[in-house]
């Protein structure tokens, strides 16, 4: 009844372009990017220890990861819009409590960010899904990643340099960029999908889609390509800046790295171009192959630290392309009908890696120096490798229709 009242224009979005979608995934990354180096610290000066934040980043990536998993559940009794805007409000409600300061709202703040990168990506990647053909997924990618360049590079020292001036400005600086996320999405009128219309279907177990998942290889592969993929960032971004200040080359030889390696997310739109005149396996292939070998070497070249650091930098270049086409193996390979539940599943990849990596470096160093973690991550991006060459040849490549001209 409700709907009679709301203008056809409201209720009918225009399709939305890539360039749309690349617009809110640059403004949710000025979001993250600023907080990815102010939060740490405001956790840090919260708690007072390094084993108490540990504990506090642990258990909010299995918050996330749990609340991730449940939001395709939720999207059946509400709307998919109300759940992203929910996600912006969230990150909105971390900036409040992290401005706070105190040792109970900062990790609650953490707890809020986590829950709404979460909420915000599979909704983000459903909607994708639901406006962008199989065929320029690549391109949607490459796309993104350009729009998220530039918040990606000057974001973290941006948040560095504001919270050393005054604690609350980065948290500030976040929730306007968050506001504006919010504010964008609804000017796009994305609404629940292709139609803004509440879902008829009745409500399913939150976890009887993980039983399809564990049924299908090749999202299973997907999935787990991504995983790989973000420890390998979690090894570039955490543990390159320690060993740098162990080594004796400073504390601003990490953040610096990161930001070059961030710029590389210019080169996108080549990166997907090189990767679709190589085929989608060819290219996932050799990226984990060369990375995985360059964390190895950083982590045999220890004694010299400079090339250890020059090996991972190299490390992040194919980083960069895995974060361009990494992700195709697993969303080309989703049935329509399982879009925003495998969504779910599929974003549970940061969670995961969250907890993986700090885990299995925790362990790593029980037995060997800290650059037996480099070592450890490539050999994990090597096993990666091998699993990338059971993807299809022709993955991702255009069909040519029956009349001979492509799809």
């Amino acid at each position: 009844m409700v709907n009679r009242y709301i203008p056809l224009a409201l209720r009918h979005s225009p399709t939305p372009r890539i360039e749309h979608f690349a617009l809110l995934a640059g403004l949710e990354a000025a979001v993250r990017g600023t907080l990815i180096s102010a939060m740490p610290l405001a956790v840090y000066a919260a708690l007072g220890t390094a084993q108490g934040t540990s504990l506090v980043y642990f258990m909010a990536g299995i918050v996330a990861l749990s609340w991730g998993l449940m939001v395709p559940w939720a999207t059946r009794f509400v709307p998919r819009r109300w759940a992203y805007t929910g996600g912006c409000l969230l990150y909105v409600l971390g900036m409040a409590l992290a401005i706070l300061g105190t040792a109970w709202s900062v990790p609650l703040a953490l707890v809020c960010n986590a829950m709404a990168t979460a909420t915000t990506f599979v909704c983000f990647n459903a909607y994708v899904l639901d406006y962008v053909d199989r065929a320029n997924l690549g391109r949607s990618q490459s796309t993104q990643m350009v729009y998220a360049a530039t918040p990606w590079a000057v974001g973290p020292l941006t948040g560095v340099w504001l919270h050393d001036h005054w604690a609350p400005a980065p948290f500030l600086l976040a929730g306007a960029f968050a506001l504006t996320l919010l504010t964008a999405f609804w000017i796009l009128r994305l609404g629940n999908g292709k139609q803004i219309q509440r879902a008829k279907r009745p409500a399913v177990n939150p976890l009887g889609y993980l039983g399809r998942f564990f049924r299908q290889p090749r999202l299973i592969a997907g999935w787990m390509f991504a995983v790989m993929r973000s420890c390998g960032w979690w090894v570039y971004v955490v543990y390159l800046p320690i060993f740098c200040i162990e080594a004796g080359l400073g504390d601003k030889v990490g953040g610096i790295a990161l930001s070059i390696s961030n710029a590389l997310l210019f080169a996108a739109p080549a990166l997907n171009r090189l990767a679709r005149r190589l085929s989608v396996r060819r290219s996932v292939r050799a990226a984990f192959g060369i990375c995985g070998l360059c964390f190895v070497a950083a982590g045999l070249l220890s004694v010299l630290p400079w090339a250890t650091v020059a090996m991972c930098m190299a490390a992040s270049i194919f980083l960069v392309t895995l974060d361009v086409v990494g992700g195709l193996p697993f969303l080309m390979s989703v049935k329509p009908s399982e879009r925003t539940e495998m969504s779910a599943v599929y974003s549970s990849f940061r969670d995961v890696s969250g907890i993986l990596t700090p885990g299995a470096a925790w362990l790593v160093l029980f037995f060997a120096p800290l650059p037996g973690i480099f070592v450890a991550a490539g050999i994990g991006l090597l096993a990666a490798w091998a699993v990338a060459g059971q993807l299809h040849p022709r993955l991702g490549a255009q069909r040519p229709s029956r009349g001979g001209v492509p799809a």
